[in-house]
């Protein structure tokens, strides 16, 4: 058996971590530690570990797992626009190769967590080498990404409190807001551990493995209106949820809206779509 134990990034290959579950993957398959640090040396090590049926271990966080899959997904696409007869009509990739995650910081919010994946060099090393694996969801999205476990919607001022901002939300057909409301935050999630705003949790039955993703949207609460006319707050945060296999946004704020997919930080000026791809990839789990 052959494994490439992929380190993204500079100096991680020689971290002790990763020496460890080199060290004790090499009790049971042949090994070789890569550093990768660009696309194109991803691209090589993944069809490097197709051809000769390696099995691959990605070490770092959350970051490193996204850039390795949003890879493997651009080079597993149907090219020319012809779809294999085998592939489920929910699904616009074939199933990608299963993954060993080794974790390289403490973490209680990382996917190794929300997954209950083993965290330890050797514990990992033993799920690799046994094989056994767990298919589990993947989002993409129109910017040419790919979601492991969500996205947060919405930024705050220097005080920290939420920003509002525009936008129409449609989860399948079913609209969450039609653009004119102000809204504070917005989840698009495929696993649980979220944060909440104004004390509610955005999205709270989110798993990772049932093939749909689920919505969570801030937003201030409307006073509702009692008798007499007189109008009665029923807090200041209102949350709405949905699930569904896809979510549309199209901005309406001229900024744009900051995101942070996966933890890694960026803008929506426009229109963000994510779909999910049921059970897409896999990780070994022992």
């Amino acid at each position: 058996m052959d494994v490439l134990l992929l380190a993204p990034g500079p100096g991680v290959a020689t971290r002790v971590p990763v020496l460890s579950c080199r060290d004790a993957l090499r009790a049971g398959a042949n090994v070789e530690v890569l550093e990768l640090d660009s696309d194109s040396e991803v691209d090589d090590a993944i069809k490097r570990a197709s051809e000769d049926e390696a099995r691959l271990v990605i070490a770092g966080g959350d970051a490193q797992l996204r850039a390795v899959l949003r890879r493997m997904v651009r080079r597993s696409l149907p090219r020319g626009g012809e779809r294999p007869a085998e592939l489920p009509s929910d699904r616009t990739v074939p199933d990608l190769p299963a993954v060993g995650v080794l974790p390289l910081a403490p973490a209680d919010d990382d996917l190794a967590t929300k997954l209950g994946l083993p965290r330890s060099p050797s514990d990992v090393a033993a799920a690799v080498l046994s094989g056994v694996d767990r298919r589990v969801d993947l989002l993409r999205n129109d910017g040419g990404s790919v979601t492991l476990h969500g996205a947060l919607l919405g930024g705050a001022d220097e005080h920290g409190r939420p920003v509002a901002w525009h936008a129409r939300i449609d989860v399948d057909d079913t609209p969450l807001s039609d653009g004119t409301e102000p809204l504070l935050a917005c989840a698009v999630a495929n696993a649980d551990g979220y944060g909440s705003v104004g004390g509610l949790p955005l999205v709270v039955t989110a798993d990772p493995a049932d093939g749909v993703l689920e919505v969570g949207l801030a937003l201030p609460a409307r006073p509702a209106r009692g008798l007499f006319g007189r109008r009665r707050a029923h807090g200041e945060i209102e949350v709405r949820r949905a699930r569904g296999r896809a979510v549309a946004f199209t901005i309406q704020t001229d900024d744009g809206v900051p995101v942070t997919d996966d933890g890694a930080d960026g803008t929506v000026t426009k229109k963000r779509t994510w779909w999910m791809e049921r059970g897409a990839w896999a990780v070994y789990t022992g």
